[in-house]
């Protein structure tokens, strides 16, 4: 079963994919937008088409004391949505530190700050899945 991974941003949405096994998440595209979630979602109809999804797996910005702030929020929203065009179940996956950690990766490999902006997002959004994946029961 292929899973889709969202890194959901106030700018842009980093997308990873699994393998057919839903065992390896790689890093996909990034998706711009400007807060038009109806389109964006549009566009995810077509990924999820194209690449045969079966599940999606959400990043879900919680702060660090554990409550949902203002981003929390919009991602819970924007899961709705997800569900209600799909169809599919969208679920959620702390996605606390992740952009720090694809940061840290991208810098410990020499990645120059023009192109980790390129492909932070999408990074994000692999660390998302993959932990995803590693913790779901088989």
């Amino acid at each position: 079963m292929r899973y889709l991974g969202l890194d959901l941003g106030s700018r842009t949405l980093g997308l990873a994919i699994s393998d057919e096994l839903g065992m390896i998440a790689t890093s996909y595209k990034i998706l711009r937008h400007d807060e038009n979630y109806e389109s964006l979602i549009s566009q995810l109809i077509e990924e999820i088409k194209e690449k045969n999804i079966k599940e999606i797996v959400l990043g879900f910005p919680k702060n660090m004391n554990n409550s949902i702030g203002g981003r929390g929020e919009i991602c819970l929203k924007f899961q709705k949505m997800l569900e209600d065009s799909t169809g599919l179940v969208v679920h959620l996956q702390d996605e606390r530190l992740t952009t720090r950690q694809a940061e840290n990766l991208l810098i410990s490999n020499d990645t120059s700050r023009k192109k980790r902006k390129k492909v932070i997002d999408s990074l994000a959004a692999t660390i998302i899945l993959q932990s995803y994946l590693d913790r779901r029961e088989r």
